[in-house]
């Protein structure tokens, strides 16, 4: 049986409310990355102003949410797909080492995945994470080294290490690599 049109945007307001405070966002960071005005991003949220499919389509890329899902009532039960072009990925975190963010913007700092690739000689260095924090990384191709606070271990393609990432620690590349990381409470 179809929805009517009223149904399925009458949740509108309601999924882009939820959608924004899920990611910590706040209207003005939805306008700022978006587009949209504040005001507007506020009138929509309380069913006020209906959105262009111009202004929707801005808001959900600013949110990283499902433009049909958003509407869909089944939108809980579809699997979500982030095409390759589309995965974020932070180019200026480390030298030499690119980072694309797998895990979705509302785990951070609970369970983050990130795919990491490095170029010869390349270094991811952090900061310490919160208290408890661990990282486990598993080196796919290529050579690593990983130092968490005062002791570093070497590894080849296959190996995986599990370490404290509440201390100074840091990822670097004899050769080009890739690895795959877990970040837990960070």
């Amino acid at each position: 049986m179809m929805e009517t049109t009223d149904a399925i945007l009458s949740r509108l307001p309601s999924r882009l409310k939820e959608a924004r405070r899920s990611k910590g966002l706040s209207l003005e960071a939805v306008a700022k990355l978006s587009g949209v005005s504040r005001s507007m991003v506020s009138q929509i949220e309380r069913g006020e102003s209906s959105p262009t499919i111009s202004t929707l389509w801005n808001l959900t890329r600013a949110l990283q949410v499902d433009f049909a899902g958003l509407l869909d009532q089944g939108a809980d039960r579809r699997i979500e797909v982030i095409r390759a072009d589309a995965v974020p990925t932070i180019e200026r975190l480390g030298t030499g080492c690119a980072i694309r963010i797998l895990s979705p913007p509302d785990e951070a700092g609970r369970h983050e995945v990130y795919d990491l690739r490095f170029a010869a000689g390349g270094a991811l260095l952090s900061q310490p994470h919160g208290q408890g924090a661990r990282e486990h990384l598993t080196v796919i191709e290529g050579r690593l080294s990983v130092t968490s606070g005062e002791t570093t271990e070497h590894l080849s393609a296959g190996d995986t290490a599990r370490y404290p990432a509440d201390v100074a620690h840091r990822i670097e590349a004899e050769g080009p690599a890739h690895a795959f990381l877990v970040v837990h409470g960070a």
